[in-house]
């Protein structure tokens, strides 16, 4: 049972839809609305609560691209919470290669981390009681049918990752396609070893498929998002098994958080070749997710850029 639950990036989309659901659970008790814009926070609250009729919502300013704006929000944070969904992500804005102050491109920044060093401060602070859960993507492992490729590292060490979260692995080829597969590899392999470290916590990594009416392809230049936000989404590839409804997408990560058959330390995800439908174990179709090496690795990898 989640009492209290944070969500990132939960004013819009999947996030949104996630505190949806949640609060239409009767032992909810309190939702933290993680984000970066407090009118768009503001506005999700509102319509939240006329949605649901309950009034648990509260408002935590974060930006998860932002590593100070990250340690603040925990430090304002005034009780623990029994599970963190790391939800917040994308195609990292309209410059994804670009650098932060912490040394990472800012698609790396906004998708692992802003919630690798959010996760830190938290378990430091006590302030994590049952269940995390990264949001991945079936890109970690590959999409054929998408033409994103899968993760071609040549052999997945904490330089190779470090090299991938700074951009330098991608040398002039930065397709953010591409990039973010890889960075979602990297944040799932991050969260198998958080998994063995922390025990007591269960680290669940969970893709919402393929989901319609996300924001996560804004940031796309305008030919791409309109081929795939506008039109394959919504009317190609539903007859493909690549997309399904934000309710649908959402739903899993209710499930995950709540249903402690999802293992920890174990990435969830679409059976191959499509997007939608029931989860399995990914490492079924990519055995690199079971090695505790590389996982290592990650992690190591990671925590440099603290």
């Amino acid at each position: 049972m989640n009492k209290t639950i944070l969500i990132t990036g939960a004013n819009a989309g999947i996030g949104k839809e996630t505190a949806r659901q949640l609060a239409m659970v009767k032992t909810t008790e309190k939702i933290y609305l993680a984000c970066r814009n407090r009118q768009k926070a503001l506005a999700a609250k509102e319509a939240l609560e006329e949605s649901t009729g309950r009034s648990i919502f509260k408002i935590l300013i974060m930006d998860v691209s932002d590593s100070d704006s990250v340690r603040r929000a925990v430090a304002e944070l005034d009780e623990p919470v029994d599970a963190l969904i790391l939800n917040a992500g994308g195609m990292g804005g309209k410059e994804p290669a670009k650098r932060t102050k912490d040394g990472v491109t800012v698609i790396t920044a906004s998708n692992l981390l802003g919630h690798a060093i959010l996760v830190d401060e938290m378990l430091k602070a006590e302030k994590i009681n049952k269940v995390v859960l990264f949001a991945s993507s079936e890109a970690a492992r590959g999409i054929k049918k998408m033409g994103m490729n899968r993760p071609a590292l040549k052999n997945s060490s904490a330089d190779e990752f470090a090299s991938v979260f700074d951009g330098s692995y991608f040398g002039k080829n930065f397709d953010p396609m591409q990039v973010y597969g890889a960075v979602k590899y990297g944040g799932t392999m991050w969260m198998s070893a958080m998994a063995r470290k922390f025990p007591h916590i269960r680290f669940v990594t969970m893709s919402p498929g393929g989901t319609r009416g996300t924001e996560g392809m804004n940031d796309l230049p305008f030919l791409k998002r309109l081929m795939l936000k506008h039109i394959g989404m919504p009317i190609f590839m539903p007859l493909m098994g690549l997309s399904h409804s934000l309710k649908a997408g959402a739903k899993r990560f209710v499930e995950g958080i709540a249903n402690e058959s999802f293992k920890s330390g174990v990435f969830y995800a679409s059976k191959e070749n499509v997007l939608t439908g029931a989860v399995v174990d990914q490492s079924l179709y990519f055995r690199d997710l079971k090695n505790e090496t590389y996982q290592d690795n990650a992690y190591e990898a990671v925590r440099r850029f603290f």
